[in-house]
């Protein structure tokens, strides 16, 4: 058996999808309900969790493979998890946004003080980084913060909220991560050969 830990939210939805492309069996998934554990017909586990905590799984070498965001690798330390593969699914950006008049900022709010102050630092710029778990589009409207550092799909929460994209810092797509004890497994291989035929 294998165990694998899917990031809950779009990623899981669009994780199913390539799932059921690929030919496993994804009904016990599909009908979990409010399930965190699932096992398939196929001798899969599959632990369903936050992004951070996604990771957390392969550190403390509870699971095989993890299927998180780019943007959770990014902020914890790329150069710690080896990326299998692109899976495509769950595109978006991280993006410095903020008001139309937005200047230089003193104080910079975000879900991702990792990303934020390296890309600041690539400009010589030391802003404040704030650390905001919930709705970082709050900050600059409650005067906590000059502008934020987030993820942005569409665009719509900035634009709803009077925000605006400063500057695109990255891509993001959704990786698919190996604990590094689980290297060479048949099952391991056998999964990643038939996920990587539906990749696009």
């Amino acid at each position: 058996m294998i165990r694998v830990a899917v990031t809950k939210g779009r990623i899981e939805e669009e994780f199913i999808e390539l799932l059921r492309k690929a030919g496993f069996d994804s009904t016990p998934i599909c009908n979990k309900g409010r399930s965190l554990l699932v096992k398939s017909k196929d001798n899969i586990e599959f632990i369903f969790s936050k992004s951070n905590d996604t990771l957390k799984f392969i550190d403390l070498d509870i699971v095989d493979l993890a299927v998180v965001g780019k943007d959770a690798i990014i902020e914890n330390d790329t150069e710690t998890y080896n990326e299998l593969l692109d899976l495509n699914i769950g595109k978006c950006h991280l993006a410095l946004a903020g008001f139309s008049n937005y200047k230089e900022a003193k104080v910079i709010a975000s879900k991702y003080p990792n990303v934020a102050r390296k890309f600041f630092a690539k400009k010589n710029k030391y802003p404040k980084i704030v650390k905001i778990e919930g709705s970082v589009e709050l900050a600059p409207i409650l005067k906590i913060a000059d502008g934020i550092v987030d993820i942005v799909q569409s665009g719509n929460t900035l634009k709803a909220n009077g925000l605006e994209v400063i500057e695109k810092i990255c891509d993001i797509s959704t990786s698919l991560v190996i604990n590094p004890n689980s290297i060479g497994l048949n099952a391991i291989d056998n999964f990643i050969e038939k996920l990587g035929r539906v990749v696009c």
